[in-house]
């Protein structure tokens, strides 16, 4: 699998991040760090335990890396849970949660799947 066939199977732009970090070498990079974050783990924990302030900075990290890598099926499910958490938990949030949940699994697969040709 080739990078550019990651972000295809993770509903990301490759072109768009290329242009942006203008090296594949470099979008290699920060592709494969993008699992050691810890902000998903933080958003389901947090949110799990009702912190919604927490759960509000990682949705908001996760939705700023998702920016920086064009990752645009996760980056635009984080950015609607981003919303539905500014200034406290609002209606529909669970629902946006779920699809965090699944987007950004579709994107970890991709991403190891990745890795693992390497």
């Amino acid at each position: 699998m080739t990078l550019k066939e990651c972000y295809t199977a993770l509903g990301g732009d490759y072109e768009d991040v290329l242009g942006r970090l203008r090296s594949e070498r470099l979008v290699q990079k920060f592709v494969l760090k993008f699992l050691d974050d810890g902000s998903y783990g933080l958003l389901c924990d947090s949110f799990a335990a009702g912190n919604w302030e927490e759960a509000f900075r990682a949705a908001h990290t996760i939705k700023g890396m998702c920016q920086n890598l064009s990752f645009t099926g996760l980056g635009a499910s984080s950015h609607a849970l981003t919303e539905a958490l500014r200034g406290g938990k609002k209606p529909g949030a669970e629902e946006l949660l779920e699809q965090v949940k699944a987007d950004y699994a579709a994107t970890a697969e991709a991403i190891r799947a990745y890795q693992a040709e390497l």
